[in-house]
């Protein structure tokens, strides 16, 4: 049975930011679309958790949609970051998207306030329906400090806009409930759970090792489509142990920033409170990406 969002099937990418010197780097950034479009990618996601949307200044946050928008010129699907945990932010910012010619907005849950699980159907809704662009929910507990219940999202799915979720629950088991309950179509939030999410009813991954390997990720993806299970499988073995040190070495976005930097593609830079790795992880980073075969430059 196809999914709602079929289009947005394999791999997407949330990019990161490029910053050099403090500002927003928009030459940069429309490398990073333009590597993403050679390499096949289906979608890319700037301003997301990736995308350090909590550091960057409402005028930033629209400037990198309408850049990216503008790279991607229709080559490439863009589904940016809107979300908020007030209501009325995410509205403006999913409004900004849609306005901009983003082709669907990546909505995270409501973080810090909690809301309940009325709270979070309600914030969708009013987003739903006020926009014409397909909307992605978000769900990511471990940030966001609370789960949208499998059966929150059934009740999403009825609204027509609603079609997607990036799934980052950890879960194998919520994924199950939202596949067999919805035609929504479901993304992994986890690089290194995309094959088993795959194997469930899963249509692709929101990456962050996308960034610099999104060759390998659609490999993947492609491998499981055409029915190639050991193929898939030896991808799978492949990529782990890069996406388990992207996560595992610091919080995101501080390792792609790092391996970025050290490939040359970006200056690596951060904003606080995000602080870049000690020397003995960034160590411990080029044994990784050597380990996988990148060429680090010494």
């Amino acid at each position: 049975m196809p999914t709602r969002a079929e289009q947005f099937s394999g791999l997407s990418v949330a990019l990161i930011t490029p910053f050099r010197d403090g500002q927003v780097d928009l030459h940069a950034l429309k490398e990073q679309v333009e590597f993403q479009i050679e390499a096949g990618t289906t979608c890319v996601c700037p301003v997301g958790t990736t995308g350090e949307s909590p550091t960057l200044s409402h005028a930033e946050h629209e400037r990198v949609i309408a850049a990216v928008v503008q790279a991607a010129a229709g080559r490439i699907k863009v589904m940016p970051g809107t979300g908020s945990n007030s209501t009325a932010e995410a509205l403006r910012l999913t409004k900004w998207a849609a306005k901009s010619g983003a082709d669907a907005a990546l909505v995270v849950a409501p973080y810090y306030n909690k809301p309940t699980q009325e709270g979070f159907y309600q914030h969708y809704k009013a987003l739903a329906e006020a926009v014409d662009i397909p909307i992605c929910v978000y769900n990511i507990p471990g940030r966001t400090g609370k789960n949208i219940e499998p059966e929150t999202i059934a009740r999403l799915a009825e609204l027509p806009n609603i079609a997607m979720v990036k799934e980052a629950s950890g879960s194998m088991d919520q994924a199950s409930q939202i596949i067999a309950m919805t035609d929504l179509t479901v993304l992994s939030g986890d690089d290194s759970l995309t094959l088993p999410l795959l194997a469930i009813g899963g249509r692709g991954v929101i990456s962050v090792v996308g960034n610099i390997v999104p060759r390998d990720m659609i490999a993947l993806c492609r491998a499981f489509e055409s029915g190639d299970i050991a193929e898939a499988q030896r991808w799978h073995k492949k990529l782990f142990p890069l996406c388990r040190d992207m996560l595992g070495l610091a919080t995101n976005p501080i390792p792609i920033k790092a391996a970025m930097a050290l490939l040359g593609r970006d200056t690596g830079e951060l904003r606080l409170p995000l602080t870049p790795l000690s020397s003995e992880q960034e160590a411990r980073l080029r044994k990784t990406l050597a380990g996988y075969g990148l060429s680090v430059p010494t």
